[in-house]
């Protein structure tokens, strides 16, 4: 199986922290020399391992934003995640 490539080319923020000190992350990042995209994902702390996530084009991510705004997130508030 073919090595998997990535570079995080700019980290864009963190939107929590796992106990074992996992973070969820939306970077930019290329992937097998690919132009880079939109990732969000849990990340080691040194960013060598990975979890799996979702990758995405500008269109889809604001996409993404429109829905969330569109959403009363009240009944949300607190949830935690797991890696």
């Amino acid at each position: 199986m073919a090595e998997l490539k990535f570079e995080i080319t700019e980290q864009l923020g963190s939107i929590g922290e796992n106990a074992r000190g996992w973070a969820r992350e939306l970077n930019m990042v290329s992937w097998n020399d690919r132009e880079p995209k939109y990732d969000l994902r849990d990340w080691s702390p040194d960013h060598t391992r990975m979890g799996k996530g979702l990758t995405m084009t500008a269109d889809e991510l604001a996409a993404l934003r429109d829905l969330l705004n569109s959403l009363e997130l009240d009944s949300f508030e607190g949830d935690e995640f797991d890696v």
